[in-house]
């Protein structure tokens, strides 16, 4: 099989020739560039360079020998969009590149980010190896006054502002021609599957704008005001598929929508609350993803215990679930493939990157490994993955050790 055709087999529920692995086709299933450099230095490859397209989570863009040497069946359809790039330098000191459009300046020991808009900004405290939010465009009281400007507000967030190079020019005509030429290219060079990031995100864009403890109070105890905030959100999400599927055609195989519905310990919400104020929605979203294109594989990402909802994420069309926090509660790899494991993928699921990639020895990692992959393997329906990215503090040797592992 090509890497393509084992993927898209794996989500058809078929088994393949070979156990089918990502890291990097989305921002969730990568890994950070301190982790990948030092991975570079371990392997003894010093040409090429260390890429951060994602400067939030400080991911570095896999190179060629790194998808050769581990088998990687997937890529991201941002793979290696022209952009401009400049020198900059990681926490632990490692050099790398990083969008020539952002601004990146030091106060009193943290770094601050900003995009190329201004506006959109955040800070890496000391010490830490990732950047987080510090402004949310919709905390004043009178913040529903403010939803006509809902597209603005987006790009003033980080995760809007400081978006991967795909996207860094937004979805006006000019980027998507550069869109559309870019995955015809992909497409033509490359036998890997291919996976574009749209997010469509619900609860996390509400959480982006008001800060995650107002909105949770939102649905609480104002779910008009809720309402209008995700009507809103579907709304521009909906005018961004529009213009956006259409220039892709048939280039990519698989859509990553996002939301992190999940904590360690249970879901953010009852069941009922669920269904209430997402589950419809995201029905709306995935309905007019099929009216553009019937073939293309809906990817959900959502972190944490979410297995209350598995049942209604399948219901409305999601067909492959990532990370699969396995280490979080109620979900059980064993379980999640019992009761589940017919009608959706596991993308992930792979390797605890909490517990056991971090801190355990590389034989216990490969025995993980194999276990997971022993019961989420069988039958297709699987992409061999770590849960979410491989961090910073990941020994080299752990990483060998996984995926070793995975294709044995």
């Amino acid at each position: 099989m090509t890497p393509r055709e084992r993927i898209l087999a794996a989500v058809q529920h078929r088994e393949t020739d070979r156990l089918p692995i990502d890291c990097g086709a989305m921002r969730s299933t990568g890994i950070q560039a301190i982790a990948y450099h030092r991975l570079k230095q371990h392997l003894g490859i010093h040409t090429g360079h260390t890429r951060v397209y994602d400067i939030i989570q400080q991911l570095a863009e896999p190179e060629e020998f790194y998808l050769e040497q581990f088998g990687i069946d997937a890529i991201n359809a941002g793979r290696e969009f022209p952009a401009e790039w400049k020198p900059w330098v990681l926490p632990d000191g490692s050099p790398c590149e990083v969008q020539a459009t952002l601004t990146l300046c030091q106060e009193d020991g943290d770094w601050l980010a900003a995009g190329a808009n201004g506006l959109a900004r955040a800070r890496m405290i000391g010490g830490s190896t990732y950047f987080s939010q510090d402004h949310w465009p919709l905390m004043r009281d009178d913040w529903q006054d403010e939803l006509a400007a809902l597209p603005q507000l987006m790009a003033a967030t980080c995760w809007g502002g400081l978006a991967e190079p795909i996207y860094a020019g937004g979805l006006g005509e000019e980027n998507l021609q550069r869109i559309s030429a870019h995955v015809q290219q992909l497409r033509a060079t490359s036998d890997r599957a291919i996976m574009i990031a749209f997010g469509a995100n619900l609860f996390e864009w509400a959480s982006y704008l008001r800060r995650m403890d107002n909105f949770l109070m939102d649905i609480s105890t104002k779910p008009a005001a809720a309402d209008a905030l995700l009507d809103k959100l579907v709304e521009a999400h909906m005018a961004g598929l529009d213009r956006l599927l259409p220039a892709l055609g048939d280039n990519v195989d698989l859509i990553q929508l996002g939301d992190d519905l999940g904590t360690q310990k249970g879901p953010f919400f009852s069941v009922a609350m669920f269904r209430r104020f997402f589950k419809p929605r995201y029905r709306t979203i995935i309905e007019r993803i099929r009216r553009h294109n019937p073939k293309v594989i809906v990817f959900l990402h959502s972190c944490g215990s979410i297995y209350d909802y598995i049942p209604d994420l399948i219901e409305v069309g999601f067909q492959v679930l990532n990370p699969v926090q396995i280490g979080a509660k109620n979900m059980d790899p064993e379980r999640l493939k019992r009761e589940f494991g017919r009608d959706v993928t596991f993308w992930g699921g792979g390797c605890d990157t909490q517990h056991v990639l971090s801190r355990g020895t590389p034989a216990e990692v490969r025995d993980h490994v194999r276990r997971n992959i022993d019961i989420l393997a069988p039958g297709g329906g699987f992409v061999f993955n770590q849960v979410h990215n491989i961090l910073a503090e990941v020994p080299p040797e752990n990483v060998i050790a996984m995926y070793e592992a995975a294709r044995s």
